[in-house]
């Protein structure tokens, strides 16, 4: 398999987004992201970040593949895991106490900092809407973090989240209870339960 072929394999495997990263993972030269370019096949959408002509930008998939200590959290995690019908204005994600964000980034997305002994626990990896590969929280996870952030979120949002959260069936309320101690917020999360169920 030649260069050119390595390299549209990649971006088929990758839903129309790669990255110029991903290039040097795969020893492909960057020439040939130049060459595709040229041919008008490819597009640059961000610094090295390259779209199929006639694709969308998974832009959370290449967020995350350039900048690896995001995890989508709070109203994106909401939505990932159907737990808010609203569509974010902007993404969520939380990063190390401590992580240096770049103003692209700072632009485009609302950050939460988290203790870096805290920022890894309830990290799943599930599917963008895409079909690439991304790192978001898990559910119980996801509530904590609504609770420790209740002033920054959306009162309607808050509410229709745990509503939904007590309804599922797959909920594990241990999970959510040993999460939410590791947090410090399960006298808080107790109360909002209380009322829930």
């Amino acid at each position: 398999m030649n260069n050119l072929e390595k390299l549209e394999k990649l971006i088929q495997k990758q839903h129309g987004t790669v990255l110029s990263s991903d290039l040097d993972q795969y020893e492909i030269p960057r020439t040939y992201l130049k060459m595709m370019v040229a041919e008008g096949k490819l597009e640059r959408v961000d610094r090295g970040v390259y779209v199929l002509t006639d694709s969308i930008e998974d832009e959370m998939f290449s967020m995350q593949t350039k900048y690896p200590k995001l995890i989508f959290s709070h109203e994106t995690a909401l939505y990932l895991h159907d737990l808010t019908d609203r569509t974010p204005f902007e993404y969520s994600a939380s990063v190390p106490s401590g992580y240096k964000v770049v103003g692209s980034v700072a632009e485009r997305f609302k950050i939460y900092y988290i203790k870096k002994d805290l920022h890894e626990f309830g990290v799943e990896t599930i599917q963008s809407t895409h079909g690439n590969s991304i790192k978001t929280y898990n559910i119980e996870r996801t509530i904590c973090d609504l609770i420790r952030s209740r002033n920054r979120i959306d009162g309607q949002i808050f509410n229709e989240a745990l509503k939904r959260f007590v309804k599922l069936s797959s909920a594990d309320f241990s999970l959510l209870m040993d999460y939410a101690k590791k947090l410090k917020i399960d006298t808080v999360l107790k109360h909002y339960l209380e009322v829930l169920l």
